[in-house]
């Protein structure tokens, strides 16, 4: 089956950073508009994002983006700081465009700074008159989630680390990833996801991890779905290893069917 077309789209985050972005229109009519966030050092060009975009169309249209520093986008990286400004534009946009309903899903990194962003806004805004968050979105997917910083305890999450950290690795992240990461450290630290989920409610949260996720153990995901207020759904899927790369259509579809019924 051919993958659903995508048309290019492009806007500006709050601090003036450029984001280059897809929207891919719904397969069927309707009102949804789904949000994807990458995970680190992805694109939404990579294949497996690609994949994931048409499987979603086919419940509501998508706005794929890369990230600050990813791919086309202007800015450096700061994994999983500032990029909650790059989400909120991307949800702007969707609304902008006509969706008048907006799910964000979010893999990995991706996964991260859709709790946070939903977080800052249950925190800055407040429920509206729907109940859900003031330009917030509609419902959030948090997909093999790190529930805090600085984790160190698997050995893809050391060459991270170490990709982050020390130039050669920035360097080899630029050259083969073509992800540009900011030097430095954070200052001062964001709130960690888990920290972020006890603000997200009353907009429902899906938190998904797999049982074989050689990045982020469970306890991550139990962390966050712990930390939330209803309403909130915990999957826990056997066999599931990390991110977008080992998300099936199967997994996708259901995913899917979630944020259609509860957006």
């Amino acid at each position: 089956m051919p993958l659903a077309p995508s048309f290019s789209a492009m806007f500006t985050t709050e601090d003036n950073v450029r984001i280059d972005a897809a929207h891919t229109p719904p397969r069927r009519a309707g009102d949804l508009g789904i949000v994807l966030a990458h995970g680190f050092t992805g694109s939404l060009r990579e294949r497996s994002t690609r994949r994931i975009t048409h499987v979603l169309s086919g419940f509501g249209g998508v706005i794929s983006f890369d990230f600050r520093g990813h791919g086309r986008s202007a800015g450096e990286s700061t994994v999983g700081d500032l990029e909650i400004l790059d989400l909120d534009a991307a949800v702007q946009h969707a609304r902008t465009i006509g969706y008048a309903r907006v799910a964000v899903v979010g893999f990995s990194m991706g996964a991260a700074v859709a709790v946070r962003h939903a977080g800052w806004h249950g925190q800055a805004g407040g429920p509206g008159e729907n109940g859900r968050l003031r330009g917030g979105p509609d419902a959030v997917v948090a997909v093999s989630a790190p529930a805090r910083w600085y984790y160190r305890g698997t050995r893809p999450m050391r060459q991270v680390h170490w990709a982050i950290e020390q130039p050669l690795g920035r360097w080899a992240a630029r050259v083969g990833k073509r992800t540009r990461i900011r030097k430095g450290v954070w200052d001062p630290v964001p709130p960690a996801p888990y920290e972020a989920a006890a603000h997200i409610a009353p907009t429902p949260l899906l938190v998904v991890h797999g049982d074989a996720d050689g990045f982020f153990p469970l306890d991550h995901a139990y962390q966050i779905y712990e930390a939330a207020r209803e309403p909130k759904e915990l999957w826990v899927e056997p066999g599931y290893g990390h991110a977008e790369s080992a998300a099936t259509p199967g997994l996708i579809r259901r995913i899917g069917g979630w944020v259609s019924a509860n957006s």
